[in-house]
């Protein structure tokens, strides 16, 4: 693990017996707390206590898990086994890469929907309520939009696959190994 960075970000220090300590509030709060901080969009750095070892990721990876534990799950067991597979492999980075723009796409379509809704319900927020009658009234629009995003996702897939040949054969190609036999 990496020492923690200096920043304006709020500071959680964790503690060996697993607690965690808010320094902003000068209190112990809990994994929940935690998640509230990340549904709220606050920025804040979690390190470890004694050596100060940054644990961010660590923390939101426990709360992935206790998510992931009740309720309906957002990853299947499918889902989760191809990505434990990508450790290791040669396309580790750019999965991550690739998962990450997936991500912000989803929430750049999100935040599109959710703007041009805005006077639907007299420009409230959508609750999750509003986003489940929203759905129910414009499924055949967003079947349209995910169809796009899905082909969007490919093709970008498609293009890191063709970068990374396109690399390999730039990389490799002052060796003398002879041309590869036609792939059919």
């Amino acid at each position: 693990m990496t020492k923690a960075k200096n920043s304006a970000d709020r500071l959680i220090k964790k503690y060996p017996n697993r607690r965690l300590y808010d320094t902003q509030t000068s209190s112990y709060i809990t994994l929940t707390d935690v998640k509230q901080l990340v549904l709220d969009n606050e920025e804040f750095t979690v390190v470890d206590a004694k050596n100060g070892d940054e644990l961010t990721r660590s923390i939101l990876l426990q709360i992935i898990l206790e998510e992931e534990s009740h309720g309906a799950p957002m990853f299947s067991s499918a889902a989760l086994s191809q990505i434990i597979r990508y450790y290791g492999h040669a396309m580790q980075g750019m999965m991550g890469s690739y998962l990450e723009k997936n991500i912000q796409t989803f929430i750049d379509i999100q935040n599109k929907l959710a703007e041009n809704s805005k006077g639907l319900y007299e420009g409230k927020p959508f609750s999750p309520e509003m986003w489940s009658q929203f759905m129910n009234v414009q499924g055949p629009m967003m079947q349209g939009m995910m169809s796009n995003y899905i082909e969007q996702s490919k093709n970008l897939f498609v293009q890191m696959q063709e970068q990374m040949q396109s690399q390999t054969k730039n990389m490799f190609g002052t060796f003398p190994f002879g041309n590869p036999p036609d792939q059919k």
